[in-house]
């Protein structure tokens, strides 16, 4: 994969996690019903929203690192063992650091 296929698919990936990022944050600012019961659920579902929350803010360090990693010149290099990681492999996770084999061991 070039570098230009790469940095757009990363950046897809970016938006794409920063909108989800929006919309958990808007969900989470949002009123609770005066409702008791209600109002019981509705804070179960604002912690798996938190959840969420804290996954996609980790993806999107991820990506991150995956860009700096294309500007520096080493995206698609293991950041355990140097190797390449498979073309497949970063097509399908674009913003993983590692190959295959290191991702087992980590």
């Amino acid at each position: 994969m070039d570098n230009q296929t790469a940095a757009a698919n990363l950046r897809t990936l970016y938006d794409e996690y920063a909108r989800r990022l929006d919309a958990l944050e808007r969900d989470l600012r949002s009123s609770h019903s005066t409702d008791w019961a209600e109002q019981a659920q509705e804070r179960e579902n604002d912690d798996v929203m938190r959840g969420l929350k804290l996954e996609a803010e980790a993806a999107l360090r991820e990506v991150e690192a995956a860009l700096q990693r294309l500007r520096e010149g080493y995206y698609g290099q293991c950041q355990r063992c140097g190797e390449q990681i498979a073309p497949a492999r970063l097509e399908a996770l674009p913003a993983t650091p590692w190959c295959a084999g290191c991702a087992d061991q980590v």
